[in-house]
């Protein structure tokens, strides 16, 4: 007698995998019309849009970072503000400001840059550590707190922030409370000559931002999202998933592990890729290929380890490989 229920549950779960590679075909192709050979790039940001968390995007000038955020967020019908982060900019900027109406003679409250649905942060660490502590609730928490009014943010939220590496003259380093909020961090890396003989062939006639329109909205973003969170995750992966955090906090070249925030952040984001692979259940190799974009920005590696030449990236690495694999 159950076989009718578990046939509607599996059409409804194929026509909304369906409706997650329609939506997200339309918006890769709109921003690969921007950012040329970089598909893994491409499928990070979608990740982590569908995963409703937040992307940071880590390189040298010049590479696209921005063009790679303006790309995501003009693909999507909806609230879009940009905020170029620079040394003299306030916490206000970003949040918002009581003002006094003269007029009514009560305080107004102007929201800040961060009130919108997709919020565009140019080179965040330019910023102090106390105007980038400002994204700190809004990030985690999608409100904003004023003059002890809290205000909610509107759903979908995601900011998407560039950085130029800390070696960069005149950058702060992002605070480890900064970095864990970001789901996960992207290099867009130097174009293949391909690409950029391609680039060089369009973009010096006009912009290709100029004529880029959006091929979603807000509300279908977030039925997305609502798709992808009731996505299955078996407890052998999410004890795999665990696994791996745990790896990272006892591991002896490490003075800084991952939270149980970058679990959580592991396991949406997996859930977002096995969508996007036309899956309803989430596989180890889900987890393992996320793991550098998703950990790596979150780890510390001890004095001795960075002195031997070990980054984050060649620790998660070895770790990955030792953690069985659930079968």
């Amino acid at each position: 007698m159950s076989a009718p229920v578990e046939t509607d549950a599996a059409d409804r779960s194929g026509a909304d995998l369906e409706t997650v590679a329609r939506v997200t075909r339309r918006v890769r192709d709109n921003i690969e019309r921007v950012i040329e050979g970089k598909p893994d790039v491409v499928f990070t940001a979608l990740v982590v849009l569908l995963a409703e968390g937040h992307l940071l995007i880590e390189d040298v000038p010049g590479v696209g970072k921005t063009q790679l955020s303006k790309a995501l967020a003009r693909s999507i019908d909806c609230t879009v503000r940009r905020i170029q982060f620079t040394p003299d900019l306030l916490p206000s900027d970003v949040t918002g400001v009581s003002v006094f109406n003269q007029e009514t003679r009560e305080f107004e409250f102007r929201p800040g840059g961060i009130f919108a649905n997709i919020v565009v942060g140019d080179e965040i660490n330019r910023a102090s550590p106390k105007t980038q502590s400002a994204l700190l609730e809004c990030m985690e928490e999608h409100q904003v707190t004023v003059d002890n009014v809290t205000y909610r943010l509107t759903s979908p939220f995601m900011v998407i922030a560039t950085q130029n590496p800390i070696e960069m003259e005149g950058t702060y380093a992002l605070p480890e409370a900064q970095r864990d909020r970001f789901m996960a961090r992207v290099s867009v890396g130097y174009p293949p000559q391909a690409a950029e003989l391609a680039m060089l062939a369009s973009h010096t006639r006009a912009n290709p931002l100029d004529g880029l329109d959006a091929v979603t909205d807000a509300a279908e973003v977030q039925k997305l999202i609502d798709i992808v969170g009731g996505l299955h995750v078996s407890s052998a992966v999410q004890r795999y998933a665990v696994g791996l955090a745990t790896a990272t906090r006892h591991h002896p070249e490490l003075v800084l592990g991952a939270s149980p925030r970058a679990t959580l952040h592991l396991v949406r984001a997996a859930k977002a890729a096995a969508a996007l692979h036309g899956r309803d259940y989430v596989l180890p190799d889900d987890l393992s290929a996320l793991a550098p974009s998703v950990l790596t920005h979150r780890l510390v590696p001890t004095p001795e380890a960075a002195m031997n030449g070990r980054t984050a990236a060649d620790i998660l690495d070895s770790i990955v490989g030792a953690v069985p694999v659930p079968e």
